[in-house]
Formats: structure tokens, C-alpha cells, sequence
């Protein structure tokens, strides 16, 4: 029986195996860095399910593709089914407006309606409530894909992949750039912080000028706020802007943020090719699956399961490079 070769173990890397797994395919993954943690890109994501908060600003396949992403999240990990919620101050209800204009499947929602979704919301007379979409907490998503492989009789190699490996799928992100030279960086920052007097239930969007943000409830009172896109590859450390931008915004969407306790602040890169979409080639024995961007958790299901059809059925599904492969 032939067996397939991860290699890498963040969100691509798991889900690619775990996808693999569920046809009947025997797989094996090659990561250095050993179980997921803050060495992956994927272990610092929003882990928002939201096809249509993120079609505003990106290309059509994100809002098509990305709507797949819950079921096949919600048959492996917990997904919190609570839609999403963006809101502006009063003098940004204007970017609200063309925020509306440029996506769908909402609803717009009033004061007393914004106060019965997040009674912990002040100040905001006009939101739009986004009811399909979802979010889980990345890292125990990773956690769980690691577990069931495990469990699925997956060996985990914590070592670099032998070279000239037939049957593989390369799933390393920027790591791959010797061979996907078109792949770039883009730098994206993020806190994790505890505020226990604040009870949000959904990810809230805070449309901003300068940094829109987004805050996703973890639970227990702790938060993810994020995220920066800038076009960097320097990911040694947050900068004083971003941090105090990413709080000041926190802020405005209730000031007892102001006593909330830093627990993390994460830097990494995310892999992005030139249109920030997804992109599956294959390349002498071995598919390279990447791309990703912002996009890690709504898009790798859509990315494993082309992965999958070209890896078992030589099936080529729209993500396929034909150019390039």
C-alpha cells in the first residue's frame, strides 16, 4: 500500500493528513518542530469561520470555498455556531456602510438588538450581524487533529523529511520558498489577553480607519485580538504601533479592556502568493500545498480536499497551478 508523506504538521500539514486518512489512505508526517505549537503560524491564527465578513475585502473563491470550512471543522473540532458581529463608532458608520456594500448574508441590527447579542457592547447604534458564520480555537483544533491521527495509527516523525521522498505533500508554509519562489511573507500580529469582567460570546469586528480589529472569545475571559497584515517579513517582534493600536481598539469597544491582563503577543508570517488565494502544484513526486494567507482555518478544507483528489483520484480541482505543475 503506498504511503503518503506530510510534510509539516500546522493546520495544512494536519488537515491534508487527516483528509487523506478519512479515504482510506495511509499517511505519515515529518515535522521538526514536533506536536503543534508556537513554532507553527497556524497556532497564532483568529480561527474565524467567517466566509463572509472576509469576502468584503477578498477575492470570490474565499467567500465560495470558505463556506465548506464549518461542517468539515465541526466533524473533527468544537465549533462555536454564533455568527459574527461588526460594528463602528458613530464617525466610522460610513466604512459600516461599505463594509455592507461589498459582502452579504447579514443582517443589520439596531442598539437594543446590538446590546441582546453582546450585552457587554457600549456605544454602538448600528452593527451588522453576520448569523452563518462560526469560530473555533485554533489551537485546540490542532490539538485534536493530532490526537485523532494518532489515534488513527499516523506515525509522527520529529524530524526533517528525507530528501528526494516519493509520495509527499509539502505543507511547510514560507519553509517551502526554495521551490515555490512566487511565495511571500506577510506579518501579521496579534495579542492574547484576559479580561474576566467582559463577556463576549462571538468574534466582534471593530471597523477602523487605521486597524480594523477583531476579538475572538476564547472563554474563561480571555480574548484573541487581532490581527495586523503588513507587507514584512521581519517577524522578531510586535511593533509599538501595532500594539497600541491593536489595545486602543480593544478600548473603544468597552474601556474595562483597559484593565485586562497581556497573557501572550504573537508574531509570525503568514505564506501568501501574489493574489493571496490558495495554490496546490505538483512537482516531480511531491504536491505543495500553500498559500494559505489569512485564510488558514476557513480555506484547508477546500485546500486538502483538492490535495487529496489529485493525490488519489489525479483529479485537478480549480486550485490545481496548471501553469505551474
Amino acid at each position: 500500500m503506498t504511503i503518503w508523506s506530510v510534510i509539516g504538521a500546522g493546520v495544512a500539514g494536519l488537515a491534508v493528513a487527516s483528509e487523506m486518512v478519512s479515504r482510506g489512505a495511509k499517511v505519515q508526517v515529518y515535522d521538526p518542530g514536533g506536536p503543534p505549537g508556537a513554532h507553527g503560524c497556524s497556532w497564532w491564527a483568529g480561527g474565524m469561520l467567517a466566509p463572509w465578513c472576509e469576502y468584503e475585502n477578498a477575492e470570490e473563491p474565499v467567500l465560495r470555498l470558505g463556506k465548506t470550512a464549518l461542517d468539515w471543522w465541526a466533524a473533527r473540532t468544537q465549533v462555536q455556531r454564533r455568527g459574527t458581529l461588526v460594528v463602528a463608532n458613530p464617525r466610522d458608520l460610513p466604512d459600516l456602510r461599505r463594509f455592507a456594500r461589498r459582502t452579504q448574508a447579514f443582517a443589520d441590527v439596531d442598539q437594543t438588538q446590538i446590546q441582546e447579542l453582546e450585552p457587554d457592547l457600549h456605544g454602538f447604534s448600528k452593527a451588522l450581524f453576520f448569523p452563518d458564520e462560526a469560530h473555533l480555537d485554533p489551537r485546540q483544533a490542532l490539538q485534536d487533529l493530532y490526537r485523532q491521527l494518532q489515534g488513527q495509527g499516523v506515525e509522527f516523525h520529529r524530524k526533517l523529511a528525507p530528501p528526494r521522498l516519493e509520495n509527499a505533500i509539502d505543507c511547510r508554509g514560507l519553509h517551502a520558498r526554495e521551490v515555490l519562489h512566487d511565495l511571500r511573507g506577510v506579518k501579521g500580529e496579534m495579542l492574547v489577553i484576559r479580561c474576566p469582567d467582559i463577556h463576549l460570546t462571538r468574534p466582534v469586528r471593530l471597523l477602523h480607519p487605521r486597524m480594523p480589529l477583531y476579538i475572538v472569545p476564547r472563554g474563561d475571559g480571555v480574548y484573541m485580538l487581532g490581527a495586523t497584515m503588513i507587507e514584512s517579513e521581519d517577524s522578531s517582534r510586535i511593533t509599538a504601533r501595532s500594539m497600541l493600536e491593536l489595545l486602543s481598539a480593544a478600548y473603544a469597544l468597552n474601556p474595562a479592556f483597559g484593565e485586562a491582563e497581556v497573557l501572550e503577543i504573537g508574531v509570525d508570517l503568514r505564506p501568501a502568493f501574489p493574489d493571496n488565494l490558495p495554490r496546490i502544484r505538483r512537482l516531480g513526486h511531491t504536491i505543495y500545498a500553500n498559500g494559505l494567507y489569512r485564510h488558514g482555518y476557513l480555506l484547508a478544507p477546500a485546500l486538502v480536499r483538492g490535495v487529496a483528489d489529485l493525490a488519489l483520484e489525479n483529479k485537478h480541482s480549480e486550485m490545481v497551478d496548471e501553469d505551474r505543475a
